[in-house]
């Protein structure tokens, strides 16, 4: 679009190819409209994303008594990390007492975005909850475009539009350095998550905030990568290379904490006589490792439950301000610290 100009129903008609009655036909829900004809339309309302708000009306105006929970990951991540199963539970507990229908639908290329958005543009669900956001998604926008109730779990940035629900990520990150602190460690490093996510962010400011009076260089005790186990295995050893001093570590998720303890060992490093370490979850995976993992506790399956809530409320009345939500974090105390 020219200009960065909203496009109208015209502009929607001339994309399709079809005339301005076809697309009001189409967002009204309308059977005198031929099969290919309304894939044209449902096709040019998906690619200009941005719709107008005769549009984005029509298009919620039936309702399905269905969510779908996105989740932008492959299967592989969903099944290794525990925070996904955790929020799904809390999203069916949400659920359990509705007649709404839960679509779990994974996101992992263009194909499966453009396959989701004329889904949405459809009709075929009365809302979305969106997980594991990252900054650069254009999910959210989209959706947003769409007039389609949308709530995440956690946010692309603290200027975040769309309703949210997220841990105090910031708190709970210092909480664990101050901890680490206290208990005599004088150099804490982190494996810090992704940083084009908003959660990997705000850990990592987190223990900025905790070491304000730290050392000068501390950037070198930073070292980031996906919130997988090989992740953080690989900064773990990076960190080892180039700060052989260091006497702990705030590791930004459980997963990745499971594969900095296997270099550690590997390297010869006790845990914690050498390295104290923390992760952030508190999942099942915390109380397995060896030894068992302190860890910085997050209501994940009450995030879903949230979101849910939330969202519910945004479907019954989508005239409700939207809401952001930030739930506490609890530190739990185990060996490895």
């Amino acid at each position: 679009m020219g200009g960065g100009r909203r496009p109208t129903i015209k502009t929607v008609a001339a994309r399709a190819g079809v005339g301005r009655t076809t697309v009001s036909r189409v967002v009204n829900g309308s059977e005198l409209v031929s099969d290919r004809a309304r894939e044209a339309v449902l096709a040019a309302i998906a690619e200009l994303g941005d719709v107008p708000n005769s549009v984005a009306r029509g298009l919620v105006t039936s309702r399905t008594d269905a969510v779908a929970l996105v989740i932008p990951e492959s299967e592989s991540r969903l099944g290794s990390e525990p925070y996904f199963s955790a929020v799904i539970r809390g999203v069916s507990g949400g659920l359990a007492a509705t007649r709404t229908q839960l679509q779990l639908v994974l996101v992992r290329d263009k194909g499966e975005l453009d396959q989701l958005t004329r889904a949405v543009a459809a009709r075929r669900v009365d809302g979305v909850l969106l997980v594991s956001v990252h900054e650069d998604d254009p999910l959210p926008g989209l959706l947003e475009g769409l007039g389609l109730p949308t709530v995440l779990a956690g946010r692309r940035s603290p200027h975040e539009t769309l309703s949210h629900v997220h841990s105090d990520n910031v708190g709970g990150a210092a909480a664990a350095v101050r901890h680490l602190l206290e208990r005599g460690r004088r150099t804490v490093a982190t494996v810090a998550g992704p940083q084009d996510m908003d959660v990997g962010r705000a850990r990592l400011r987190g223990w900025r905030d905790a070491l304000a009076a730290g050392p000068r260089d501390a950037e070198r005790l930073v070292a980031a990568a996906d919130f997988t186990e090989d992740g953080g295995r690989a900064a773990m050893r990076a960190l080892l290379a180039r700060a052989g001093d260091l006497d702990a570590v705030l590791v930004a998720s459980d997963v990745m904490a499971a594969g900095a303890l296997l270099e550690l060992r590997r390297q010869g490093r006790r845990v914690p006589d050498d390295v104290a370490v923390v992760g952030f979850d508190d999942s099942i995976l915390a109380r397995h490792t060896d030894p068992p993992l302190t860890s910085v506790r997050q209501p994940v399956e009450e995030i879903g439950e949230t979101i849910t809530r939330v969202l519910l409320d945004e479907i019954a009345d989508p005239a409700l301000p939207r809401r952001q939500l930030t739930l506490p974090t609890e530190l739990v105390v185990r060996s490895s610290s």
